[in-house]
């Protein structure tokens, strides 16, 4: 049976089945990638050559000319710097989900939404606890945080054994939880404002949503208006990452031609391409169906396509290895024991599977969600688990957190810590009710 011959609700399954399973065919290569380059900056910083890898870090890099440019460490480039492409990329996930996704209608956004305000809420409250009255208070964010690429990697393992729901579920509670992670950065962890920078980077925001409004298409457009909004949010105090965020949400999400026009011309230039008596040469047509094609393609969809192979494959292993290299020293083993590693493990383990079941289930009892036919409490529990792993998102907090050094090579110790367990707990879990489901 072909995808023309389907009935409708069935095609629209497949296809959304299709987008998922290429999405998450991604999520494996990128997550083991990320899983190499963490433990080759643990090998590194604790190899003889450990100097170098603090020493590579803290090379400045100077780009501008005269008074007009930025001179700062290789970490704080990659930090601030390419990591604010990653927000952009989170940013246009959270808008497509918002307009055209699971988050586009309040009935279907309501589970996801409800389960990530509870993964948020529980984690904090735990780290908190455990810190309250002390300076490390102040890293009560970094358990918050879900690493989107490291969970649904996870779940891509298991394959067809999961219902494509729970993927398309966790996928809208990790959105969510990077929607809270933006704004707890954006509001809790930014500096003294420099108000001037700040008005400008507004300035420039505003002219990016003129350009949304006017119906503006070309990516030089958003480039250039981009950069500078980034390089206003990097001298406001607010940190730049959200520039991105800010970014993405400026991006148009119509196409410049609808289906049926497209249909319409692309088949006539096709139809003329195969006719030899046709006056226009080949090339002329094929690149009228090319430029139709990309008339049809929304910015947002170009753009998303476009740098997810850059984010996954480059800028966080990249991130990985400026960031997980933490040297294992004698007093590490005594520093596991410390408020601020109990707070993250027991906040990621504890406060994250706490907080998504039990806010999922009030949610359900009370009528504003409903729990999917496909999914099973079990599944809930073993995706709550998978939420767990902070990894990116939790490692990019501690480094705005804590600037005293011990505090921070404890912190990544304790997500890595965290982040292991948790995925292979929740492996085990989701193979084992999947099991049952398919007996």
């Amino acid at each position: 049976m072909t995808m023309a011959s389907l009935p409708k609700p069935i095609e629209a399954l497949q296809k959304v089945s299709n987008t998922f399973t290429t999405f998450f065919e991604s999520s494996i290569s990128g997550g083991v990638i990320l899983l190499l380059c963490t433990a080759c900056a643990m090998v590194w910083a604790n190899s003889p050559y450990a100097q170098s890898y603090g020493e590579l870090w803290e090379y400045r890099v100077s780009i501008g000319i005269g008074q007009f440019g930025l001179s700062k460490t290789l970490h704080h480039w990659i930090n601030d710097g390419l990591m604010a492409v990653f927000f952009f990329m989170v940013g246009l996930e959270i808008k497509r989900e918002l307009l055209v996704g699971e988050l586009s209608s309040l009935k279907k956004a309501m589970l996801p939404i409800v389960a990530a305000i509870g993964g948020m809420i529980g984690p904090a409250l735990i780290y908190t606890a455990f810190n309250a009255g002390t300076p490390a208070v102040s890293g009560w964010g970094i358990p918050m945080a879900t690493d989107i690429a490291f969970a649904l990697g996870v779940l891509a393992l298991l394959g067809d054994r999961i219902p494509v729901i729970l993927k398309v579920f966790l996928a809208a509670l990790a959105i969510v939880d990077d929607m809270g992670a933006v704004l707890v950065i954006a509001i809790f962890y930014t500096s003294e404002l420099a108000l001037p920078a700040l008005l400008l980077g507004g300035a420039i925001f505003i002219l990016l949503l003129l350009a949304n409004k006017m119906n503006l298409r070309s990516p030089i457009v958003y480039f250039v208006l981009g950069v500078g909004l980034w390089f206003c949010f990097l001298k406001s105090g607010v940190h730049a990452t959200v520039a991105g965020v800010l970014l993405a949400t400026t991006i148009p999400v119509t196409t410049k031609i609808n289906k049926r026009k497209f249909l319409a011309e692309a088949k006539s230039a096709i139809n003329e391409l195969e006719d030899d008596q046709s006056t226009k040469s080949e090339n002329e047509l094929i690149h009228t169906v090319a430029a139709l094609s990309e008339d049809a393609q929304s910015p947002l969809h170009r753009f998303e396509h476009a740098l997810q192979p850059y984010v996954a494959f480059f800028i966080m292993p990249v991130f990985a290895v400026a960031n997980a290299g933490v040297a294992l020293q004698s007093g590490i083993i005594s520093s596991m024991f410390s408020p601020v590693s109990l707070g993250i493990i027991a906040g990621l383990i504890i406060g994250k599977q706490t907080g998504i079941v039990l806010f999922t289930w009030l949610a359900v009892q009370a009528g504003i969600a409903a729990l999917p036919d496909m999914m099973s409490w079990k599944m809930i529990y073993g995706v709550s688990w998978l939420c767990a792993i902070g990894f990116t998102m939790a490692l990019f907090i501690a480094g705005l957190a804590f600037d005293d050094e011990a505090a921070l090579n404890t912190a990544k110790i304790a997500i890595l810590i965290a982040s292991s367990i948790a995925g292979i707990v929740g492996l085990v879990l989701l193979r084992r009710s999947s099991k049952k489901r398919l007996e």
